[in-house]
Protein backbone atom coordinates (compact mmCIF):
# COMPACT_ATOMS: atom_id res chain seq x y z
CA UNK A 1 0.00 0.00 0.00
CA UNK A 2 3.10 2.25 0.87
CA UNK A 3 4.29 1.91 -2.52
CA UNK A 4 1.30 2.40 -4.16
CA UNK A 5 0.66 5.60 -2.37
CA UNK A 6 4.04 6.82 -3.66
CA UNK A 7 3.72 5.95 -6.96
CA UNK A 8 0.29 7.49 -7.09
CA UNK A 9 1.85 11.19 -5.21
CA UNK A 10 4.91 10.86 -7.62
CA UNK A 11 2.19 10.84 -11.03
CA UNK A 12 0.15 13.77 -9.60
CA UNK A 13 3.18 16.33 -8.72
CA UNK A 14 4.55 15.03 -12.39
CA UNK A 15 0.81 16.34 -13.71
CA UNK A 16 -0.01 19.23 -11.69
CA UNK A 17 4.09 20.25 -12.63
CA UNK A 18 2.62 19.62 -16.38
CA UNK A 19 -0.31 21.49 -16.06
CA UNK A 20 1.81 24.25 -13.86
CA UNK A 21 4.14 24.87 -17.46
CA UNK A 22 1.17 24.34 -19.72
CA UNK A 23 -0.48 27.08 -17.84
CA UNK A 24 2.86 29.19 -17.88
CA UNK A 25 3.50 28.76 -21.68
CA UNK A 26 -0.50 30.33 -22.54
CA UNK A 27 0.12 33.12 -20.24
CA UNK A 28 3.64 33.83 -22.10
CA UNK A 29 1.43 33.29 -25.37
CA UNK A 30 -0.74 35.37 -24.56
CA UNK A 31 1.22 38.20 -23.20
CA UNK A 32 3.02 37.89 -26.65
CA UNK A 33 0.07 38.67 -28.37
CA UNK A 34 -0.48 42.07 -25.84
CA UNK A 35 3.25 43.16 -27.16
CA UNK A 36 2.63 41.91 -30.74
CA UNK A 37 -0.49 44.52 -30.63
CA UNK A 38 1.27 47.27 -28.73
CA UNK A 39 4.07 47.35 -31.24
CA UNK A 40 1.56 47.56 -34.12
CA UNK A 41 -0.04 50.52 -31.64
CA UNK A 42 2.78 52.43 -31.87
CA UNK A 43 3.27 52.44 -35.65
CA UNK A 44 -0.35 53.79 -36.16
CA UNK A 45 -0.51 55.97 -33.26
CA UNK A 46 2.89 57.74 -35.24
CA UNK A 47 1.41 57.56 -38.39
CA UNK A 48 -1.75 59.34 -36.91
CA UNK A 49 0.64 61.86 -36.00
CA UNK A 50 2.29 62.81 -39.15
CA UNK A 51 -0.86 62.53 -41.24
CA UNK A 52 -2.29 65.81 -40.11
CA UNK A 53 1.00 67.37 -41.45
CA UNK A 54 1.23 65.92 -44.83
CA UNK A 55 -2.87 67.17 -45.29
CA UNK A 56 -1.39 70.67 -44.21
CA UNK A 57 1.76 70.49 -46.69
CA UNK A 58 -0.59 69.32 -49.31
CA UNK A 59 -3.53 71.78 -49.08
CA UNK A 60 -1.25 74.10 -50.16
CA UNK A 61 -0.83 72.98 -53.82
CA UNK A 62 -3.80 70.88 -53.82
CA UNK A 63 -6.39 73.84 -53.89
CA UNK A 64 -9.26 71.69 -56.06
CA UNK A 65 -8.56 68.22 -54.52
CA UNK A 66 -10.26 68.76 -50.87
CA UNK A 67 -12.24 65.84 -52.00
CA UNK A 68 -9.39 63.65 -51.72
CA UNK A 69 -7.81 65.69 -48.17
CA UNK A 70 -11.04 64.94 -46.39
CA UNK A 71 -10.96 61.20 -47.20
CA UNK A 72 -7.71 61.10 -45.88
CA UNK A 73 -8.67 62.61 -42.57
CA UNK A 74 -12.00 60.56 -42.11
CA UNK A 75 -9.45 57.49 -42.72
CA UNK A 76 -7.45 58.40 -40.27
CA UNK A 77 -10.76 59.25 -37.35
CA UNK A 78 -12.07 55.41 -38.56
CA UNK A 79 -8.41 54.16 -37.78
CA UNK A 80 -7.55 55.83 -34.79
CA UNK A 81 -11.25 55.05 -33.07
CA UNK A 82 -10.70 50.99 -33.87
CA UNK A 83 -7.11 51.53 -32.92
CA UNK A 84 -8.29 53.14 -29.37
CA UNK A 85 -10.94 50.34 -29.09
CA UNK A 86 -8.82 47.66 -29.53
CA UNK A 87 -11.71 46.33 -32.20
CA UNK A 88 -9.35 44.40 -34.69
CA UNK A 89 -12.25 44.09 -37.16
CA UNK A 90 -12.94 47.45 -37.36
CA UNK A 91 -9.39 48.42 -38.05
CA UNK A 92 -8.47 46.53 -40.75
CA UNK A 93 -11.37 47.49 -42.47
CA UNK A 94 -10.60 51.38 -41.61
CA UNK A 95 -6.59 50.76 -42.18
CA UNK A 96 -8.04 49.32 -46.04
CA UNK A 97 -9.70 52.94 -46.07
CA UNK A 98 -6.90 54.99 -45.14
CA UNK A 99 -4.26 53.14 -47.09
CA UNK A 100 -7.07 53.52 -50.43
CA UNK A 101 -6.89 57.17 -49.33
CA UNK A 102 -3.43 57.48 -49.50
CA UNK A 103 -3.04 55.95 -52.74
CA UNK A 104 -5.29 58.41 -53.93
CA UNK A 105 -3.30 60.86 -52.11
CA UNK A 106 -0.32 60.15 -54.03
CA UNK A 107 -1.19 58.94 -56.83
CA UNK A 108 -3.08 62.62 -57.39
CA UNK A 109 0.05 64.28 -56.17
CA UNK A 110 1.69 63.26 -59.21
CA UNK A 111 -0.37 66.17 -61.06
CA UNK A 112 1.15 68.70 -58.98
CA UNK A 113 5.14 68.80 -60.05
CA UNK A 114 5.82 71.87 -56.50
CA UNK A 115 3.90 69.46 -54.16
CA UNK A 116 6.39 66.71 -55.39
CA UNK A 117 9.08 68.75 -55.08
CA UNK A 118 8.36 70.13 -51.74
CA UNK A 119 10.75 69.04 -49.53
CA UNK A 120 8.42 68.55 -46.42
CA UNK A 121 6.15 66.47 -48.76
CA UNK A 122 8.97 64.41 -49.97
CA UNK A 123 9.83 63.59 -46.21
CA UNK A 124 6.86 63.34 -44.79
CA UNK A 125 5.49 60.53 -48.12
CA UNK A 126 8.57 58.76 -47.16
CA UNK A 127 8.15 58.84 -43.42
CA UNK A 128 4.75 57.59 -44.19
CA UNK A 129 5.86 55.07 -46.24
CA UNK A 130 8.04 53.96 -43.92
CA UNK A 131 5.78 53.81 -41.29
CA UNK A 132 3.38 51.62 -43.48
CA UNK A 133 6.26 49.09 -44.02
CA UNK A 134 6.70 48.60 -40.19
CA UNK A 135 3.01 48.36 -40.07
CA UNK A 136 2.72 45.67 -42.54
CA UNK A 137 5.93 44.05 -40.77
CA UNK A 138 4.38 44.36 -37.36
CA UNK A 139 0.81 43.20 -38.34
CA UNK A 140 2.63 40.02 -39.45
CA UNK A 141 4.12 39.28 -36.44
CA UNK A 142 0.79 40.23 -34.18
CA UNK A 143 -1.14 37.55 -36.52
CA UNK A 144 1.72 35.47 -36.13
CA UNK A 145 1.39 35.32 -32.36
CA UNK A 146 -2.63 34.87 -32.44
CA UNK A 147 -2.30 31.89 -35.06
CA UNK A 148 0.23 30.08 -31.86
CA UNK A 149 -2.15 31.35 -29.51
CA UNK A 150 -5.18 30.23 -31.04
CA UNK A 151 -3.58 26.85 -32.06
CA UNK A 152 -2.23 26.28 -28.48
CA UNK A 153 -5.88 26.55 -26.84
CA UNK A 154 -7.37 24.52 -28.75
CA UNK A 155 -5.10 21.67 -28.12
CA UNK A 156 -5.28 19.25 -26.17
CA UNK A 157 -4.36 18.90 -23.08
CA UNK A 158 -3.98 22.90 -23.61
CA UNK A 159 -7.53 23.03 -24.00
CA UNK A 160 -8.12 21.88 -20.38
CA UNK A 161 -5.79 24.81 -18.68
CA UNK A 162 -7.00 27.43 -21.14
CA UNK A 163 -10.92 26.47 -20.02
CA UNK A 164 -9.93 26.22 -16.64
CA UNK A 165 -8.73 29.56 -16.31
CA UNK A 166 -10.30 31.13 -19.34
CA UNK A 167 -7.96 31.88 -22.22
CA UNK A 168 -9.26 33.10 -25.25
CA UNK A 169 -8.95 32.97 -29.09
CA UNK A 170 -7.61 36.19 -30.86
CA UNK A 171 -8.91 37.95 -33.89
CA UNK A 172 -6.26 37.92 -36.86
CA UNK A 173 -5.73 41.52 -38.19
CA UNK A 174 -7.15 41.70 -41.78
CA UNK A 175 -7.20 44.37 -43.99
CA UNK A 176 -10.00 44.94 -46.43
CA UNK A 177 -10.43 43.41 -50.02
CA UNK A 178 -9.86 46.97 -51.52
CA UNK A 179 -5.96 46.62 -50.11
CA UNK A 180 -5.90 43.62 -51.96
CA UNK A 181 -6.45 44.79 -55.57
CA UNK A 182 -4.40 46.72 -57.89
CA UNK A 183 -4.57 50.65 -57.94
CA UNK A 184 -6.29 51.72 -61.00
CA UNK A 185 -4.14 54.83 -61.50
CA UNK A 186 -6.12 56.16 -64.12
CA UNK A 187 -9.13 55.70 -62.41
CA UNK A 188 -7.97 57.96 -59.76
CA UNK A 189 -6.90 61.05 -62.19
CA UNK A 190 -10.70 60.56 -63.65
CA UNK A 191 -12.39 60.95 -60.53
Amino acid sequence: MEITGIILLVVLIVVLVYLVMLYNQLVQIKHNVSKSWANIDVLLKQRHDELPKLIETCKQYMKFEQETLVRVMEARAGVSSAREQQNIGALGAAEGELRGALGRLFAVAEAYPELKTDETFQHLQARISTLENGIADRREFYNESVNINNVRIEQFPDSIVAALFSFKSMPLLKFSEQELKDVDVKQLFQA
